[in-house]
């Protein structure tokens, strides 16, 4: 059963912790000159209208972001690539991270994007109907990382951010992203992931740090103190392999998003799941 839409949560806090992770990611990946590979898992539509001031969840997202003066630098390259998408200095349409990952993709790189729901499918195919370094498929994106790692380019980012909607789904991401390090061990993975009110995602990142060999940073915004409100009042992911730099970048942008987007009690966490090695 496919009931999830990613329109109705469009730039909210959740998409605004996830794009900057990605912005952040890919921007240091791609300073490096050789080809990289980028694959999504869950894509969604690949862009969204928005009316703000509408009462719509990116109110509280990047609608609030955009209205600051000042931001560290993960922000405002997130920020700046939003604000591409709507040439006209108006904030109307919110772009997905597919459209995101793909402006910072250089010429001889390569994106596949999968996205099983129907009408998502459509819109993102019709999106990117004209990009020949583009690849949509209307599948099983987390069984994509058996089937499509490694890249030829062995060099990929790879965005794991189903809804969980279903409890297996906690289940079926550790071991697809297991199966993923067995084939491409250097790539660099970017798992999201809710935090709920109870916490069902704590099975699954305990699997994680009990199976997880490879350096792995986990970063995580609440928008208050833990049991608050019910629902999803925060979000996390983990960056298994993260570039050079990208721990530093994201110390400043947590709690400060945290202060901009939270409320009080609110917290930005960045710290290591499987800490980096070091010489001795």
């Amino acid at each position: 059963m496919l009931s999830y839409r990613h329109a109705f949560h469009a730039g909210n806090f959740a998409d605004v912790l996830k794009h900057v992770v990605l912005v952040a990611a890919l921007g240091a990946m791609t300073r490096k000159p050789k080809p990289m590979f980028y694959l999504e898992t869950h894509a969604g539509a690949g862009r969204y209208p928005l009316t703000p001031g509408g009462g719509g969840e990116a109110d509280e997202g990047i609608v609030r972001l955009l209205t600051v003066s000042s931001a560290p630098a993960a922000v405002r390259a997130y920020l700046d690539a939003v604000r591409a998408s709507n040439p006209r200095g108006q904030l109307r349409r919110y772009p997905g991270s597919p459209l995101l990952a793909r402006a910072l993709l250089r010429a001889d790189d390569r994106a596949q994007l999968h996205e099983l729901h129907p009408r998502d499918h459509g819109a993102l195919a019709a999106l990117f109907k004209t990009d020949r370094q583009t690849q949509v498929h209307a599948s099983d994106g987390l069984a994509a990382l058996k089937s499509a790692l490694p890249p030829r380019e062995r060099r990929g980012l790879i965005l794991i951010d189903p809804p969980y909607e279903r409890a297996e789904e906690y289940r079926a991401v550790p071991a697809a992203l297991t199966e993923g390090l067995r084939r491409f061990a250097t790539g660099v993975y970017l798992l999201w992931y809710p935090r709920l009110s109870p916490d069902t995602a704590a099975p699954m990142l305990k699997t994680l740090t009990a199976t997880l060999s490879r350096p792995t940073l986990r970063l995580e915004l609440a928008l208050g103190p833990p049991g608050d409100r019910p629902g999803m009042d925060g979000c996390g992911m983990l960056v298994v392999n993260p570039p050079y730099g990208l721990a530093e970048a994201l110390q400043e942008a947590l709690p400060w998003l945290a202060e901009v987007l939270g409320r009080p009690g609110g917290k930005g966490r960045v710290d290591w799941l499987i800490a980096e090695h070091t010489p001795e």
